[in-house]
């Protein structure tokens, strides 16, 4: 057995899971938060068969695709209140970071 970790952007996360739960697979949601944007994810986890795992892949590399957007970021400068010298830079949202562990046992009670 598998367990795919995902690691996606909140506005992605509604379509994956109805997906993922069209095509059978059962999956848990929390929510997360990312580290430079400091903007909402939702990390999934899904528990599948070893033989199940490139289809889960799959669904989540079709729904969760990359953007570009513009947002304002703050230069490392010290001794400077937030945002107060923001600039806008363009970064790349959304997509997905997935993990494959193996799961050494799976116990449902």
């Amino acid at each position: 057995m598998k367990m795919v970790l995902a690691v996606i952007h909140d506005e992605d996360a509604h379509r994956l899971m109805e997906a993922l739960t069209k095509e059978g697979f059962m999956a848990t949601k929390l929510a997360s938060t990312g580290g430079l944007l400091k903007t909402g994810n939702t990390t999934l986890f899904v528990g599948v068969e070893r033989d199940k795992v490139d289809k889960v892949v799959e669904l989540i590399k079709d729904i969760c695709k990359t953007s570009k957007k513009m947002s304002l970021v703050n230069p490392p400068v010290s001794n400077v209140p937030d945002n107060m010298l923001a600039y806008p830079v363009e970064i790349t949202v959304g997509g997905a970071t997935i993990f494959v562990l193996d799961v050494d046992q799976y116990l449902k009670v």
